[in-house]
């Protein structure tokens, strides 16, 4: 016979198993027949405001736990996709610069659950929360945190988190009368830009800049055409130093999360990489010259550069209003406008030189 039992204790995110027991009365080398082990599935747990509520109660009781102790294995069990990686640099940065982990205080969450099949994973939602960084004075900004559950017994992990631009206003995203939001699908053709294309276009912006046929769907501003001018800028200080910059922004596999606003807009969260190459140019390769280590990557690198180039890789994470599609074509037709933007700087490389 064989017994086990498992009881989840949600609010300190503990479990704890009972030992598998088994035991044979009789020990004889004789024929027995083989017992049928019944399987039971545990229904799924529908979403809802109040498991949203607790989830993310959940999160940041331990997200703190773990920056209080400095656990970095902890802190990256409660977090996901480009989650993930910014979590591990921002441990590694505070451990080379000697300082505690940043440590956060949260308001009141405005808590935005989609409707969805309770036996259709992913399960999601998307909290906006006012949120102080401990310690730093006036440092208090509305972050916007998408949660997401891939499939049951597993955790609930933060999977993006952005900031509201100082000046920019968040949409309002309707509720029906149970107080669900609504998820719009990724191809969604209702709004603009569908959802799945909305990296894609602001990836192009900041490649193109305004002349780009991207720009007339989107607005300019400081992660849109102002990486492109910022791209610029930087290649022509590059090449003052006799270096070279190249500079490609991308869509990324993580999960788009898209929710239906007033007037039939839509509110967008997601993700893009942003990949830079500095090196050195052939003429100051033959002089033994190395791109410095800008102090950015200090806690990325050991501190030289094997070869004579750096790699740096980051995950930028953004909220972005998507204004309905213009029934008339031949109306002014709106821009869709990027709202929230965070991220930063996850990987650094030095690839040894090239051999002829």
């Amino acid at each position: 016979m064989s017994t086990a039992r498992r009881t989840s204790l949600t609010a300190a995110a503990l479990v704890v198993a009972a030992p598998l027991v088994v035991s044979c009365a009789d020990r004889r080398p004789e024929a027995r027949p083989t017992p049928v082990v019944t399987a039971t599935t545990e229904a799924p747990e529908p979403l809802t405001a109040q498991v949203a509520r607790r989830e993310f109660r959940t999160f940041t009781i331990n997200d703190d736990v773990a920056r209080a102790a400095g656990d970095e294995r902890l802190a990256l069990t409660w977090v996901s996709d480009g989650e993930s990686p910014l979590t591990a640099a921002e441990y590694r940065r505070a451990a080379f610069d000697g300082d505690p982990v940043r440590r956060y205080d949260y308001g009141e969450p405005k808590l935005y659950v989609p409707k969805l099949e309770p036996d259709v994973y992913p399960q999601w939602f998307v909290a906006s929360v006012p949120r102080t960084v401990r310690g730093e004075a006036e440092s208090t900004r509305t972050v916007l945190m998408a949660f997401i559950l891939r499939s049951p017994g597993q955790r609930w992990t933060l999977s993006l988190r952005t900031v509201l631009a100082p000046k920019a206003r968040q949409p309002k995203v309707v509720t029906d009368a149970g107080g669900y939001a609504t998820a719009l699908t990724t191809s969604d053709t209702s709004v603009l830009i569908r959802p799945r294309e909305m990296p894609g276009i602001q990836a192009t912006v900041a490649a193109e800049g305004p002349d780009s046929v991207a720009a007339k769907v989107m607005r300019s501003g400081p992660v849109t055409t102002g990486y492109y001018e910022q791209s610029r800028k930087a290649k022509r200080k590059a090449r003052g130093k006799g270096l070279t910059l190249q500079t490609v922004i991308t869509a990324t596999p993580y999960p788009i999360f898209p929710l239906r606003t007033e007037h039939g807009g839509g509110l967008v969260l997601y993700s893009l990489y942003r990949n830079s190459v500095t090196g050195v140019r052939d003429k100051e390769k033959e002089k033994g010259t190395k791109p410095s280590i800008p102090a950015e990557i200090e806690h990325l690198l050991d501190g030289t550069v094997e070869g004579n180039e750096i790699h740096v890789s980051e995950t930028l994470q953004f909220a972005a209003y998507d204004p309905a599609r213009p029934e008339d074509e031949d109306a002014p037709r709106p821009k869709a406008d990027v709202i929230a933007d965070a991220g930063g700087v996850y990987k650094a490389v030095t690839p040894p030189p090239k051999t002829p």
